[in-house]
């Protein structure tokens, strides 16, 4: 091993000779220097240890025909795995597609609009679901001291009407639709503000109306 291999292995060494070359260099500023100081007497003595000392072991070098004859054999197990992971991921897949709830399907919605003595801010949508229920959503209706109730209403006589039942504090609502009813007549939706009075009759006093669509 030559001494400039010593130095590029040996970090103390290296320090001492940097150490050394920033000296002369500080000194060749002020003066024309035309020979570095000698090193310390250790430096060579390590260097000296370093080129006689035992060699160093020589890492093994694996053969690259034995390294793919491995591959080779371990092909079959990778392509194993592999196809047990994409069986596995397949299940899952079909198990949530064919458990998920299926999408609900809507028969008729409406839009609900204030009527002239209500906030104009409130409102709501209506959805008609095939089972047999509707979801109303609504916002911003006037506070009352009773509670709102949802009807709907033949827009042809206004008399006849179909109470749907209450609303709660809850902004979104799913109420059954009573069996039978006729939607295509009890088509205009209507919720009122309802006092506690024990009268089961519409109060007069409507908020909200809309008309269902399909």
């Amino acid at each position: 091993m030559s001494e400039s291999e010593h130095l590029a292995r040996c970090a103390v060494c290296r320090h001492d000779f940097e150490s050394l070359r920033t000296v002369a260099d500080l000194g060749a500023q002020t003066e024309e220097l035309r020979d570095l100081p000698p090193p310390p007497e250790r430096i060579w003595r390590a260097i000296e240890a370093d080129i006689t000392g035992p060699a160093r072991p020589v890492a093994p070098v694996t053969d690259l025909a034995t390294r793919r004859g491995r591959f080779r054999r371990l092909r079959p197990l990778i392509a194993a795995a592999a196809a047990v992971v994409l069986a596995v991921a397949g299940t899952v897949a079909v198990d949530r597609y064919l458990t998920r709830p299926p999408a609900e399907q809507v028969t008729a919605r409406a839009t609900l609009s204030p009527l002239p003595t209500v906030p104009p801010s409130a409102g709501g949508s209506v959805q008609v679901l095939a089972g047999g229920e509707m979801r109303i959503d609504v916002r911003n209706l006037p506070l009352t001291s009773g509670f709102h109730e949802v009807w709907l209403i033949d827009p042809d006589d206004l008399t006849k009407m179909v109470a749907i039942g209450n609303l709660t504090a809850r902004s979104e609502a799913v109420l059954p639709v009573p069996p039978g009813t006729d939607l295509s007549r009890y088509r205009l939706v209507d919720v009122s503000d309802e006092p506690h009075d024990g009268d089961a009759a519409h109060s007069g006093h409507s908020l909200l109306r809309g008309t269902l669509t399909n």
